[in-house]
């Protein structure tokens, strides 16, 4: 899946004001050749201003080579470019406020950083920068801090926009992923036509007729019914860009005619491991659910979003459990409680409590941090 970058157009104005920068300082080296004590000189540094601008713009270009390190040459070259300006103008005229040999070229890193790094990276990089403008002035005098006030405001607004441009990346993709999965469920509907789903319906009605061993190979028919439709019908597991998969989609999965699956309206985001685990640790209980409890016995499971945690709670109608009986049976080595439940989650950093009073029924709550998990 192709990814969509709307950072782009912001890399290209950079690169197409940096260039125009560089003609703007052009004409003005040529319209006020009069300033310069040394013109020669300043068509130097224009020449090396001109050399980074296209060494700079093409690695810009290529998103792996947008690094810290590259971001700080730029910064350094461009200060050290502005400082030039000391040794190639009169005195007089730097103290007046002519431009600098870089004219508005200076904007650039900074403009950079805040595309990179939001509007706090973006301002670092116009303070370091417009520092260098007034202590070419001669310090905090007339209006030595227009420039570098005016630099800041814009390096503040670029990175704020950078921001949003990256939110709205990131929804854009999550939006491309959904409808892809969208397509998909499409594509499976189509596939496996209704004629299996009524095959199972019809095997569950007429093993329920006819009872006795028919009756349990109905009851699974049914559960597979609702599992099949469920999957054609509802939400597939989609990994987002920061690696999160959407639990309540996953355990709508486990919805049957004996377990009723209760979820938030909108997605609940865990990491990858922490979503996979925590659903094995559902179905676990559920599983002991229909061991321990019957055939008759129903589950119940509430997903809720928490906000720093998720919490799932799965609750049975079977008869409970004595106190005392889980750590006996952790005690002859029957550890699917302990391991497939309490230990799945206290590896993600969280906690599985369970309250059972027998002729009750059972409560399983567990806690799942989303700063998630030991590795």
């Amino acid at each position: 899946m192709a990814v969509v970058s709307l950072q782009a157009p912001l890399w290209r104005s950079i690169a197409a004001f940096r260039f125009a920068s560089l003609g703007y300082a052009a004409i003005l080296l040529v319209i006020r050749h009069d300033k310069y004590a040394h013109w020669g000189w300043a068509w130097a540094v224009l020449a090396g201003m001109t050399t980074w601008t296209i060494v700079s713009t093409a690695a810009y270009a290529v998103p792996e080579r947008r690094t810290r390190s590259l971001l700080a040459a730029d910064v350094i070259i461009t200060s050290a470019a502005v400082l030039s300006t000391a040794l190639v103008q009169y005195a007089n005229s730097t103290r007046i406020g002519v431009m600098p040999v870089t004219a508005t070229w200076l904007a650039g890193p900074a403009l950079a950083w805040a595309v990179v790094g939001g509007a706090t990276a973006g301002a670092a990089a116009a303070m370091v920068i417009g520092g260098c403008s007034v202590l070419l002035r001669g310090g905090f005098q007339g209006t030595a801090l227009d420039g570098p006030i005016i630099l800041l405001m814009a390096a503040v607004l670029v990175g704020y926009i950078s921001t949003l441009t990256a939110r709205a990346e990131q929804a854009l993709q999550r939006a491309t992923e959904i409808e892809a999965a969208s397509r998909e469920r499409e594509r499976l509907a189509r596939t496996i036509h209704d004629s299996v789903l009524q095959v199972l319906a019809m095997v569950q009605r007429r093993g329920a007729e006819a009872g006795g061993a028919a009756a349990e190979i109905g009851r699974l028919a049914g559960e597979q019914e609702a599992a099949l439709r469920a999957l054609v019908t509802g939400g597939g597991q989609v990994l987002s860009l920061a690696g999160e998969l959407d639990l309540s989609a996953i355990l709508v999965g486990e919805a049957s005619p004996q377990v009723s699956v209760v979820t938030p309206a909108e997605p609940v985001l865990l990491a990858q491991r922490a979503a996979e685990e925590t659903a094995a640790a559902v179905r676990a209980a559920i599983d002991n659910v229909r061991r321990h409890c019957g055939d008759s016995a129903k589950a119940w499971v509430l997903v809720d979003d928490e906000g720093a945690e998720v919490s799932v709670t799965i609750r049975d109608d079977g008869p409970g459990v004595s106190p005392g009986r889980l750590a006996e049976a952790a005690a002859e080595g029957r550890l699917g409680v302990t391991h497939a439940i309490c230990g799945r989650i206290r590896d993600l950093g969280g906690s599985a409590d369970i309250d059972s009073t027998p002729g009750v029924g059972t409560e399983v709550r567990l806690r799942v941090p989303r700063s998630s998990a030991r590795p």
